[in-house]
């Protein structure tokens, strides 16, 4: 009983004081923009590692302040943590994940998608391996013949946890370089597409 009340007020306190903590250490960094490819502005996937959750939804909503966005997010508790702060950015919850839910979430990106929204994915959540591709960042592209928006980072100095993803958390007043680029994967199959998004995606990892 007890853990329960305490998981049902970590839900509600938790994610505001992560997004405060997200918010001053976003504005205590130096951020060196790198733009591989042009910004777009139309609808688009936006891809990013599981270890770099921290910073890739700041840098995606300050680029696209009004492109509707919901992200895939897992269907556990740190999953809900997870949703309700980037509920504060602006950014819709589409509950699921590779292992759990896969087919219903899905359904609601395809949904998504029609709607007009762009969908956030990380290819290696919820559980790994880190730097792993799934299919489903790849497999909505070739369906919806959309870019691929793709956001690293590195930072000169951070924290790094002990966690599978091994979870990078740059320190106060570190700088950040930060790597734009879009992909198209129109016309390729499946296992090519795949190694093409994580070939880019590994080209400037932490």
């Amino acid at each position: 009983m007890r853990k329960e009340i305490s998981r049902k007020l970590g839900i509600i306190f938790i994610p505001i004081l992560i997004f405060i903590v997200m918010k001053l250490l976003w504005f205590s960094y130096r951020k060196k923009y790198h733009f591989i490819d042009d910004p777009i502005e139309e609808q688009c996937l936006a891809v990013t590692w599981h270890s770099e959750l921290l910073i890739s939804p700041q840098v995606y909503k300050k680029l696209r302040k009004k492109q509707k966005t919901s992200a895939i997010i897992a269907q556990h508790y740190d999953g809900e943590l997870i949703a309700r702060t980037l509920s504060f950015l602006g950014i819709e919850a589409l509950r699921g994940s590779s292992r759990r839910g896969a087919r219903a979430v899905l359904i609601a990106a395809i949904n998504a998608l029609k709607n007009g929204f762009s969908v956030m994915i990380t290819p290696d959540g919820p559980k790994g391996p880190r730097y792993s591709m799934s299919d489903g960042a790849v497999s909505l592209a070739l369906r919806s013949n959309l870019p691929i928006m793709v956001v690293n980072y590195k930072a000169d100095s951070y924290w790094q946890l002990k966690s599978w993803d091994k979870f990078v958390i740059p320190k106060p007043f570190a700088t950040l370089d930060i790597y734009h680029q879009v992909i198209h994967l129109n016309n390729l199959e499946k296992d090519n597409a795949k190694e093409t998004l994580l070939k880019h995606m590994l080209t400037y990892p932490l």
